[in-house]
């Protein structure tokens, strides 16, 4: 409800058969496929947004969410937009095969931008990554920010010691 309030969009890709519920005799999996399917188009208006700069993170799916990443990204390509350097990262405590490929390698492959592996656990790397993220962003806001104008105060009257009264003597 709090990303929903916040018009924050969140995706749920449901693979039928792979959790318990969907063994329930009343799961409806007319109304669960439909669902994953109207958040799978909303996930490519999302990846057609990464163009020119934007940054996917796969953290700690091995298996659904790089494969719906890929046909996300083959979708939006395949439809005419353009889809071209942006940034990928998996964040994972193993590195798997099919994160390696279809979140840091293939979405690159011949169309700029770079992908990248990050291997800790969740609960270290996530904060340590928002932190970096934060401190990044307020210094380029720092920069950017426009610089308030010093006001000079006149200049006091400095008396001038001989050179030689400057020199330390020594006994």
């Amino acid at each position: 409800m709090l990303a929903w309030r916040a018009r924050v969009p969140v995706t749920v890709h449901v693979a039928i058969g792979t959790d318990t519920p969907h063994t329930h005799p009343t799961a409806n999996a007319g109304t669960l496929g439909s669902a994953t399917h109207n958040d799978f188009r909303l996930f490519c208006s999302l990846v057609a947004a990464l163009n020119d700069g934007g940054v996917y993170i796969n953290a700690g799916s091995a298996v659904v969410m790089p494969e719906v990443f890929l046909k996300a990204v083959s979708c939006v390509r395949n439809l005419g937009t353009e889809l071209r350097n942006f940034t990928t990262v998996n964040l994972d405590f193993l590195q798997h095969y099919r994160p390696r490929v279809n979140v840091v390698e293939r979405p690159h492959a011949q169309a700029g931008g770079h992908g990248y592996s990050l291997t800790g656990h969740h609960e270290i790397m996530i904060p340590l990554l928002a932190a970096a993220l934060i401190e990044k962003t307020a210094a380029a806001l720092i920069e950017k920010a426009p610089a308030a104008p010093v006001e000079k105060a006149p200049a006091a009257p400095v008396e001038k010691a001989p050179a030689a009264a400057l020199i330390e003597k020594t006994p």
